[in-house]
């Protein structure tokens, strides 16, 4: 098991289990996002350009549609036929433009926004993120991101439109009767400013109740799936089935209010467009109102319910505003926890030396957490073979992080050839140290692209290689597909060694001087673990070995043994 109960890397964990991140308001977080789509702005900008041009035309076609149905009535042709066409022809125009852009470029926006996602999980998973669950990643990366898609098209666009549509509103009414103009433009302003306004602010909670909701249902089931097989054994089916009934349930729940609250706010928005064709009722009967001329009276009509249609977007999105919020917040967070390790500018290549000295390191995840490490002193020279020992909890996988940059000490030093390896770029040092460690992961694809991951340049002779060295190519070619062979899920096809021996090959096509095998039999049977290990002294002749392990089984090959405890390093005579 990892070292989580003492070298925790986040400062505290919610209830959930989840790591604490530095608080981030929604405004922030939804800034942060908007930041991020800056690469994106012309596209963007042309999306909203082609948008209000189509509202333009839009409002404009029925305007002139309503003068020319009151025209026919009445007697008089004021608007042609020809200019009827060609606006309703630009307006579908424009509207498929606008479709067309603000889309691809939302689609562009969320495709950077994911990328930036991922590149904030790489950097921070050894601070904290690689203790995250799976289901709340998978529901920060799907649903919170593909949430956010409408802090564009359902937000931005429609705002921008409404403060285009009231101007117009309140120049063509106010021309015909102020009091008129001035009573329906206030209207439009509640019901496409006011009103989702206030839904938006009121609905904060649920929303973000919801998102939670969401996740947590997610992470049920890919419990319920991933360890159906544990399930089924202990006979737990009916309380795992019933804690993902019950999120649903909760999720569920939370969906009808929000869908009340929406209700609620279109029959609020829906009022204020009746109440506003009222007005405009009364004022062409001249009724409460000074008289409008009917022709005018019908064109102004048609515009107040033209505007009234597109203020509804707005109030809709303000039912969801407060879900874009807690979404933002959510996918911003993972970049909240940043690198313990920043890049200076004085940061140059890994030098030719492999000798490692570790000078009085004091370090902690976190101010608020014990120290993992009080003055810890090591001295691994270049081409030997040492142990770490101790018991889970002790600090083994923080000297692993420290020694990789994933970690940086709060005093002391760590040196490679004599070099302090914060001048060291992270990308150079971790070419010289390879990492083995008790999870590594297989993925569901074929032999030839896990092994790739490590080298991807490797040529077919370097991936046979590998494999030899790792006393797995026998496996590999007896295999219908040989490196086109696909593992399945976690490297399911094959057996736990076999699995274990394909990772090992994939790290020495690295090549690095120094290997780190963290726990790396963890899972094995006795004898699978022995001659796991056998191999392991075989590969790594000529390589420095930092072996970290809670036990010794007596077939490792050391030159120096040391024990953690409190801390520190204590040497351990070699047998």
């Amino acid at each position: 098991m990892p070292d989580v109960t003492q070298n925790s890397p986040t400062p505290a964990t919610s209830s959930a289990g989840q790591p604490n991140t530095p608080a981030v308001t929604d405004r922030q977080a939804i800034f942060r996002i908007l930041k991020l789509w800056q690469r994106q702005a012309p596209r963007l900008a042309i999306g909203l350009m082609l948008a209000l041009l189509a509202l333009c035309t839009g409002l404009l076609l029925m305007q002139v549609s309503g003068l020319r149905l009151a025209g026919a009535v009445l007697g008089e042709v004021i608007i042609t036929t020809t200019l009827l066409r060609w606006v309703g022809v630009g307006r579908v125009f424009l509207r498929y433009s606008e479709r067309l852009f603000a889309h691809d470029a939302m689609f562009r926006a969320l495709a950077d926004l994911r990328v930036w996602f991922f590149h904030s999980l790489a950097r921070g998973a050894a601070a904290g993120l690689g203790f995250r669950r799976a289901g709340d990643m998978l529901s920060r990366l799907v649903s919170d991101i593909g949430t956010l898609d409408g802090l564009y098209l359902r937000i931005l666009l429609p705002f921008m439109c409404a403060c285009l549509t009231l101007p117009i509103l309140l120049v063509q009414l106010c021309s015909q009767n102020i009091i008129l103009g001035c009573l329906t433009g206030l209207l439009f302003a509640c019901s496409a400013f006011l009103f989702p306004y206030l839904i938006a602010r009121s609905g904060r909670q649920d929303a973000e109740r919801l998102t939670q909701n969401l996740s947590a249902l997610r992470i049920s089931v890919l419990d319920l799936v991933s360890g159906l097989r544990e399930i089924r054994a202990f006979g737990a089916e009916d309380r795992m089935l019933a804690r993902v009934q019950a999120d649903d349930g909760a999720l569920l729940a939370g969906q009808k209010h929000l869908a009340r609250r929406a209700a609620i706010a279109n029959a609020t928005a829906y009022l204020c467009g009746q109440i506003a064709i009222l007005f405009v009722l009364l004022a062409i009967s001249g009724i409460v109102f000074s008289k409008v001329a009917p022709l005018s009276g019908v064109g102004i009509l048609f515009l107040t319910v033209a505007a009234f249609e597109s203020a509804g977007a707005l109030t809709r999105a303000g039912v969801q505003a407060g879900a874009m919020g807690a979404a933002a917040r959510r996918v911003v967070e993972i970049a909240q926890v940043a690198p313990v390790s920043a890049q200076t500018e004085q940061e140059a290549d890994a030098p030719a030396g492999t000798d490692i000295q570790v000078t009085n390191v004091k370090f902690r995840w976190a101010s608020d957490r014990p120290y993992v490490f009080d003055g810890l002193t090591l001295d691994i020279p270049a081409g030997s073979r040492v142990a770490i020992l101790g018991p889970s909890g002790v600090g083994k996988s923080s000297l692993a992080a420290l020694l990789l940059k994933a970690a940086a000490p709060e005093s002391g030093c760590i040196t490679l050839g004599g070099v302090n390896i914060s001048h060291i770029r992270a990308t150079s040092l971790r070419r010289q140290v390879a990492w083995l460690s008790q999870a590594t992961h297989l993925f569901d694809d074929t032999i030839r692209s896990n092994l790739l991951l490590g080298k991807p340049e490797a040529t077919e002779e370097d991936l046979w290689r590998a494999l030899e060295e790792a006393a797995v190519a026998g496996v590999v070619r007896n295999l219908p597909e040989g490196l086109d062979t696909w593992l399945g899920e976690g490297g399911v096809n094959l057996s736990g060694g076999q699995g274990r021996r394909i990772a090992l090959a994939r790290t020495l096509l690295t090549n690095a001087p120094i290997m780190i095998l963290d726990e790396p039999a963890t899972g094995l049977d006795a004898q699978t673990e022995q001659d796991f290990l056998r191999t392991l002294n075989t590969v790594t002749a000529g390589r420095t070995v930092i072996l970290i392990a809670h036990r010794l089984t007596g077939v490792e090959k050391l030159d120096q043994i040391w024990r953690l405890s409190h801390g520190q390093a204590t040497t351990v005579a070699v047998s």
